[in-house]
């Protein structure tokens, strides 16, 4: 006889795994299936508070959504030959933005890569301000291009410069999130190595922390070019120059320029694919050895 049934007492028994886990599931499916009820309920009360303040458009306006696309379609293919001349015509404009994105990309890059390693443990300057300079960064993400673009245009006036900065801005705040989770993730011990031997802190980061983070930069950086590409389209809606402005013009003769339109359409379209195309690649190759 065991020593339990000597004792007289029974052995406790373990856990039924099984029904617990059922009950947690339960409680999951739950909780999920209430906070998607919620959600339902504001989206539908905020579709209809949104219904009520453009006096009841919406619907009345739903069937004819397909109405633009089917005149501009229509009109392009009607004037199928001004199109080669539309796209020499307007490819400066292309340039322009192109060369917005570029430089508010590379600017935005580098401020962040200071920004970033400010902001990290193990890395900062001064460790006291890590929270100053990662509030810095929330304040610039936060921000949308168009409101720093709009507040640029009435104090610059209209033009890429604007643009520019205002790209800019954003790109270091978002950029500065994404290279300070990267530097995390660095080796210490060669900053450590420099530090005993006296070397600053810009000698820290530039020989022992950006050969390691270097492909990472790189890859963030051109997964940000492609967004800049059609935040920089966007701003010229605003006054911001580039191929925006000249599609904004476009739009406003309305009937007889939809030819043009569909040029601006097809060449930012084109654009961005192929730039997608050549980042995806190169990323692949920086990050994985692809």
């Amino acid at each position: 006889m065991s020593d339990v049934a000597i004792s007289g007492r029974t052995a406790p028994q373990p856990p039924d795994l099984r029904a617990s886990y059922l009950r947690d599931l339960q409680r999951r499916r739950l909780y999920s299936g209430l906070l998607l009820a919620l959600f339902a309920l504001l989206f539908v009360s905020g579709f209809m508070l949104a219904d009520d303040r453009n006096a009841g458009g919406f619907w009345d306006g739903l069937p004819k959504v397909f109405d633009f696309p089917s005149e501009l379609v229509a009109e392009a293919v009607e004037k199928a030959a001004n199109l080669p001349g539309h796209f020499v015509r307007y490819f400066p404009s292309l340039l322009e933005t192109i060369n917005i994105a570029a430089a508010s990309t590379l600017v935005g890059a580098i401020l962040a890569s200071v920004i970033s390693m400010l902001a990290t443990r193990g890395l900062a300057r001064w460790p006291a301000l890590i929270p100053l300079f990662r509030r810095i960064m929330d304040i610039m993400r936060a921000v949308p291009e168009v409101v720093i673009a709009l507040v640029l245009i009435f104090v610059l006036g209209g033009g890429p410069v604007a643009a520019m900065i205002a790209i800019a801005f954003h790109t270091t705040g978002a950029l500065g999130k994404l290279f300070s989770e990267v530097n995390e993730n660095a080796d210490l011990r060669p900053v450590e190595g420099l530090a005993s031997v006296g070397s600053t802190w810009t000698q820290r980061m530039w020989f022992a922390v950006l050969p390691q983070v270097a492909p990472n930069y790189l890859s963030y950086g051109l997964m940000r070019f492609e967004i800049n590409i059609r935040a920089s389209a966007i701003l010229g809606f605003v006054g911001s120059g580039g191929i925006g402005y000249d599609l904004r013009n476009a739009m406003s003769w309305g009937k007889g320029r939809y030819d043009e339109v569909a040029a601006i359409f097809i060449l930012l379209l084109t654009t961005i694919v192929i730039v997608d195309q050549i980042s995806s690649h190169y990323r692949n190759r920086l990050v994985r050895g692809v």
